[in-house]
C-alpha cells in the first residue's frame, strides 16, 4: 500500500466520521434549527473529504472531475433542502425556536 492509498484511505475514514457524527448530532438535539445544523454541516463535509479520497483512489482526472461535480450537486441540494424545512418549520414555530421533547 502506497502513502497516497493510505491518505486516500484515512480521508474516508474521516469522512465518515463526520456522517455518524451528523446522524448522532440528528438523534441527540433538542430543536429543528440544530439538528439541522448538526446534519447538514458535518454531511457537507464528510462528503468532501469522503469525495477527496476516492478522488485519490481513482486516479484519473476525469473520475475526479465527476466526483467533484457530485459534489457540489450534493453540495447545492442540501443546502437548498435545509433552507426550505428551516424556513418550515419557523413559520410552524411562529417565528421562534421550541425544544423538542
Amino acid at each position: 500500500m502506497n502513502v497516497a492509498a493510505v491518505v486516500a484511505w484515512s480521508l474516508i475514514a474521516v469522512g465518515s466520521g463526520f456522517f455518524l457524527a451528523g446522524t448522532v448530532g440528528l438523534l441527540r438535539f433538542p430543536g429543528v434549527f440544530s439538528r439541522l445544523h448538526a446534519l447538514t454541516k458535518a454531511d457537507n463535509v464528510g462528503l468532501g473529504l469522503l469525495v477527496l479520497g476516492l478522488a485519490i483512489l481513482a486516479g484519473s482526472p476525469w473520475t475526479a472531475l465527476k466526483l467533484a461535480v457530485i459534489w457540489a450537486l450534493a453540495l447545492l441540494a442540501g443546502t437548498v433542502s435545509c433552507h426550505l424545512i428551516a424556513r418550515y418549520a419557523l413559520r410552524e414555530q411562529g417565528g421562534r425556536e421550541r425544544a423538542e421533547p
